[in-house]
């Protein structure tokens, strides 16, 4: 009989396809805050799926960030799985960091020697002109996690559960920061692909990781990694 100390949730926390601000550089935040993808990013999104459904995994429950490009990520996944039909919750906790102030503004403009020193001193405290600090983000995306899925008695205390969350590149760092409790000047310094699988597993004993970036999915042109470095705002 399963009790609630017996469960194991898989999640596979998926970063979205390739969006419209991820192909102009040099910007401190994307100008169009919540833009579509690319058509490379379409493709990614469904070779993603395939994967998927080559290697058997189907979902319990899936949930995307509102935004367009982790949405569109999410319908065509699901069309690479076979099962365009799937419903999936869309969650306003999990976008993207925001800098409204920052949007279409080049990134030299806005990260002054003496900028970049305020943000080094405060690392994920450091809140960038009228936006979110990077533990802003972290605790609404963790807060969210706690309360809706680690807490959901259809996914805990009910066996073996699968679960997607398909979210973006600072959005998912400033969680795995939360989970693996790693320094946070590391927060921007590891890469995430466009729609690869950061794989953990939640159980009694607490939180596994078993992957990070995994991006095996991307081949024949439509896999070059793109990813924000320390100083960038919006992948």
């Amino acid at each position: 009989m399963t009790t609630e100390t017996d469960f194991e949730l898989d999640i596979y926390f998926i970063r979205h396809g390739e969006s419209a601000s991820n192909v102009v550089a040099g910007l401190a935040a994307g100008k169009n805050w919540d833009a579509a993808m690319t058509e490379r990013g379409h493709r990614q999104s469904v070779a993603l799926g395939e994967r998927l459904k080559e290697d058997g995994i189907t979902f319990d429950a899936i949930y995307s960030s509102s935004q367009v490009r982790a949405v569109e990520t999410t319908q065509d996944m699901l069309k690479g799985l076979g099962t365009p039909d799937v419903d999936f919750t869309r969650v306003d906790e999990i976008i993207e960091l925001q800098v409204p102030s920052y949007r279409g503004v080049p990134r030299d403009e806005v990260y002054t020697p003496e900028m970049r020193l305020m943000r080094e001193q405060l690392g994920k405290w450091f809140v960038p002109g009228d936006g979110e600090s990077e533990k802003a983000v972290e605790r609404r995306f963790s807060n969210w996690l706690e309360d809706e899925v680690l807490a959901n008695p259809l996914l805990i205390g009910n066996g073996h559960k699968r679960i997607a969350i398909v979210s973006h590149g600072i959005a998912l760092r400033c969680l795995f920061h939360n989970i693996l409790e790693f320094q946070d000047r590391f927060i921007r310094r590891f890469a995430l692909a466009n729609t690869s699988i950061s794989r953990f597993r939640f159980a009694p004993t607490g939180w596994f990781p078993v992957s990070l970036n995994d991006a095996g999915h991307l081949r024949g042109g439509i896999g070059d990694i793109t990813w924000e470095g320390p100083l960038d705002i919006t992948p």
